[in-house]
């Protein structure tokens, strides 16, 4: 390389490679800085796609050279380019792809720009979109699910992928021989139409598009990613027994904790009772989240499982939960019924979505018991129906509460823990019939 170029090429280094906010290695700060860049850029642009729709951006701590220093990038393109001065640039460019006029020939320029999305390893390895997702689990669509066009026969990975922060932040940084550090990536601009995305919030790269691809770049490597924070109580091995027989339980779970046993080694409540008193069966009849806290039913016969679970989808079992919101100057009626539809997000899961015309019917009743000098509200919330993340959709939805549960890493903000818990439940006792009620507040 001449002299030139290689002075050329140092400045377009400096200019992509920011120094840290007073010297920290914290994304989130380097996170701020960026905003206020973005939201500069915003107002100086009014035909910007970001007044409409937002964007997901995203920064990386690295050290090069060792001094620490922060990387920029957008998901994408931004306002149709994928160059902006201060953002580093795609792992490959899309744009220079024709476009399929049939879903055959759609199917061959996929594989074809796949196959140039050569993505780098901490190892100095490199390997394409096709073969990092060649043996994952295929992700279908929305049109896909609902039958609107066939599945994909060729096992393609998920339009996007490469796309997105995270695999254009590392690919840069390994390039250049930097050490990733800490990640965070945010929302600016208007929420989209079906996801709960929120201005200035942070989120985890997607399950579906980036997680395979991370796992490549990072291998055994860590990286600190903002809004993946350790839950409270993840460690916990005490399960409150409140009531026992021969033939049910109902137990105080605790926040961290999964309600049943899931693809990781995290303790699940069987996994704390089990080490106490060998159970010949014992399988939980609803579910709460790994972050909720409170009641929770368990069957210690098959017969008795099938009975209860009867009672769950009748909808013939009481259920009250409480909840902490952080209103953030939206109007909070003292009660109200929220109905809105929900589907699991494809690439995102176990995010889910509002869907008007696929989503399956999600019904919450909710009623104020507190409002408090820090601007936020405790809630009573009585699920009608028993949809995945149902609450915690409904509260954050801006058709919904626009009130985010405190806590919530999936659609709020990240905390110590999520301000929800099962509070109280209802239903017959299976052999006598007999009216049983459990009560148990929580400390919100």
């Amino acid at each position: 390389m001449c002299f030139f170029c290689c002075i050329f090429a140092a400045e377009m280094i400096n200019q992509l490679l920011h120094i840290c906010p007073n010297g920290s290695a914290d994304a989130r700060m380097a996170a701020e800085e960026t905003m206020s860049l973005i939201r500069a850029y915003i107002a100086a642009h009014p035909d910007s796609e970001l007044h409409t729709c937002g964007k997901m951006f995203g920064v990386l701590i690295v050290l090069a050279e060792g001094e620490l220093g922060y990387l920029r990038a957008f998901s994408a393109m931004l306002d149709g380019t994928y160059s902006h001065e201060g953002f580093v640039p795609p792992i490959y460019s899309p744009e220079k792809m024709p476009i399929g006029h049939n879903r055959e020939e759609s199917q061959r320029l996929q594989r074809l720009l796949f196959a140039n999305y050569n993505i780098l390893n901490t190892r100095g390895e490199r390997r394409n979109l096709l073969d990092i997702f060649a043996n994952e689990k295929p992700i279908l669509s929305r049109d896909e699910w609902f039958g609107k066009t066939s599945q994909n026969p060729l096992h393609l990975p998920p339009c996007g992928a490469g796309e997105c922060c995270a695999p254009k932040l590392l690919q840069y940084a390994l390039q250049n021989g930097w050490k990733p550090i800490a990640l965070a990536e945010f929302w600016i601009g208007a929420a989209p139409k079906n996801e709960l995305r929120r201005e200035g919030q942070f989120y985890p790269p997607c399950s579906g598009k980036c997680k395979p691809i991370l796992r490549w770049m990072l291998g055994n490597e860590k990286l600190e990613i903002a809004g993946l924070e350790e839950r409270e109580n993840k460690d916990t091995r005490e399960v409150d027994i409140l009531f026992e027989d021969e033939w049910l339980m109902v137990v105080n779970k605790p926040a961290g904790i999964l309600s049943v046993p899931g693809r990781t080694d995290e303790l699940s409540v069987g996994d704390i009772l089990n080490t106490k008193h060998s159970y010949p069966f014992m399988q939980a009849v609803h579910r709460l989240d790994q972050d909720t806290s409170g009641l929770l039913v368990l069957a210690k016969s098959p017969d008795i499982y099938k009975t209860l679970q009867a009672y769950f989808q009748r909808r013939d079992i009481l259920k009250r939960y409480e909840a902490v919101i952080k209103s953030e100057g939206t109007d909070i009626n003292d009660e109200g019924t929220i109905e809105l539809p929900l589907l699991p997000d494809p690439f995102d899961r176990p995010r889910q979505m509002v869907d008007l015309e696929h989503g399956k019917v999600a019904q919450t009743y909710y009623k104020v018991r507190e409002r408090r000098p820090d601007g936020t509200i405790l809630l009573d919330m009585f699920p009608r129906t028993g949809r995945t993340h149902q609450l915690r959709v409904h509260a954050a939805h801006p058709q919904g509460l626009n009130a985010p549960i405190v806590g919530d890493r999936l659609y709020g903000e990240a905390g110590s823990r999520l301000m929800l818990h099962a509070a109280e439940i209802r239903f017959a006792y299976p052999i006598t019939k007999e009216e049983m009620h459990f009560c148990i507040p929580s400390n919100f």
